[in-house]
Formats: structure tokens, sequence, C-alpha cells
């Protein structure tokens, strides 16, 4: 089987992802002593990033591509935009959970700081190569390689960290209104995954209808409802009239991480970000359809 070796800026930047990704998982394994629970989610970043990301470079160095049960045009780029948001997310957490208010041993403290300045350099590079590998105007590609792709992956993400705060305590069984709430996550969830699942296995050709305009007519249907819940969760979290808290709990400030308040503020953020991902899909999708009209 022969190697196919092509030196470009892409290739350059996943093998830079790489390395530091699994620099930041190995001296965090090593010495930074890292907890269970929080620190299991950042190991799992930074070793599902190595692994994916060798798993791409191997198949393009042996020439796998056309081999390979998934689209090549939609992979490696919904891929590289998971790890970026992964790493990011790591990247955060880990110094608030594992460095701030560190008054243990010095080494283990170094081994610390280590790990979270590679995960910022490898989330630095894993924004560099979706950067490189996204869509150009006028360029053929694969639909993940566009704007409203990409945002696709971000809905998905975002859902994602809304489901662990939302879930543990859980924070929408006190109301009908935030029951709707978790509905409309799970539902925006479910359709944007599958969307992407779809065209990663290039199977947007099998559907009984136009993909383009069901994208438009998702993208509108997703806008309502993250509106309606961007606005319904905070009513029913804060407002005193319905059983909400309006100032942050004395509890809040002595606890160990997140409390259910600081849980529920940032479930309200995360609902109107991803509100505004979604309208700014539908702006995409709807010029895309009337573009390619």
């Amino acid at each position: 089987m022969a190697i196919v070796l092509h030196s470009s800026p892409l290739l350059w930047t996943r093998l830079a992802a790489m390395v530091f990704s699994c620099v930041a998982l190995s001296v965090a394994v090593h010495g930074a002593r890292v907890l269970h629970g929080t620190g299991d989610w950042c190991i799992f970043c930074w070793a599902f990033s190595f692994g994916g990301t060798l798993l791409v470079i191997l198949v393009e160095l042996f020439g796998l591509q056309t081999r390979a049960p998934v689209s090549w045009k939609n992979f490696p780029i919904t891929f590289a935009c998971y790890a970026a948001l992964l790493c990011l997310s790591a990247s955060i957490i880990f110094p608030l959970y594992f460095l701030k208010g560190s008054t243990g041993q010095s080494d283990v403290r170094d081994y610390r700081i280590v790990s979270t300045v590679f995960s910022c350099l490898a989330t630095i590079a894993y924004i560099s190569e979706v950067s490189i590998s996204k869509a150009r105007p006028g360029e053929v590609a694969g639909y993940m390689a566009t704007a409203p792709g990409l945002m696709k992956v971000c809905e998905t993400f975002v859902a994602c960290i809304i489901f662990v705060f939302i879930s543990d305590p859980v924070l929408y069984d006190r109301h009908d209104a935030l029951k709707y709430c978790m509905a409309v996550y799970c539902i925006c969830f479910i359709l944007s995954a599958a969307i992407i699942l779809l065209c990663i296995g290039e199977c947007t050709g099998c559907l009984p209808f136009s993909f383009a305009r069901f994208l438009s007519a998702y993208a509108l249907l997703a806008v309502a409802l993250y509106l309606s819940a961007a606005i319904i969760w905070p009513i029913f979290n804060f407002d005193p009239k319905h059983g909400g808290t309006k100032d942050r709990p004395y509890v809040c400030s002595s606890s160990y991480g997140l409390c259910p308040w600081d849980k529920c503020m940032t479930v309200a953020v995360l609902s109107a970000v991803n509100f505004i991902l979604y309208l700014a899909d539908l702006i995409y999708s709807t010029r895309l359809v009337f573009v390619n009209a």
C-alpha cells in the first residue's frame, strides 16, 4: 500500500493539533493528579481529539479516503470542529477546577499549567484547521464545510452542555414550562445531529424531499422553539412570581463548583447562544436555497 504524503498547511496544522492534544493528555495523566468527574471530561476531550486526528492523518497518508465508510468531504472538518470545541471546553474547565485557588505541591501545579497551555494551543490549532478547510465563496465543497454545517456542530455541542447542566441535578421537573424547554433542547439536538449524520454518511439524496428546503424549514422551526425556550427558562427560574429566585443564594459562594442556581443561569445563557446560532443558520440556509434557485 503506497504512502501518500503531501506537505501542506492543513497537514502541518493537523500534526500540531495532534501533538498539542497528546502533550496535554500525557502531562495531565502523568502528574496533574486530576480528580474523577471533571478531570475525566478533560482527559476525554484530549484523548478523543488526539485519536481522531491520528485516524484522519493515517487515512490520508495511506490514501484510504475512497474506502472510508463516510464522506471525506464532510468528516474531517466536522471532527476538527468538534475537537476545537472539546479542547476549548477543557481549556476553560481544567484551570477553573484544578488551578483556581490551588495550594498543593508546586510540581503538581506546574503539570496542570502545562496541560492548560497545551490545551489552549490545541484549541488554536483545531480552529486553524477548520478555517483552512471551510468552503470559500464559489468553491464546491461538502455541506459540513459551509457556515450552516459548522453551525450545526456548534448547535449540537451547546445542546450537549445544556444537557449536562440541566440533568445534574434535574432542573426541569419543577414546572411544565421547564419540561417544555427540555423538550425543545432534545428535539433540536436530535434533528441537528440527524442532519450531521446524513451529511457524513452521504445519505441526503435518499430523502423524499429537497434537502436544502428541509434545512431552511428546520432552521425556522428551531429559531421559533429556541426563542420560546430562551424566554420561558429565565422566567420560571428567576422570576419570584413563578417560583424562581432572582438573587444568587449565599450558599453558592461557598459551594465547590456550580450550584443549581448557577447551572440555571448557565442554561439560560446557553439557550440564548443557541438561539443566535440557529438564527444565523436560518439566514445562511435561506440564502443558500435562493442562490441555488
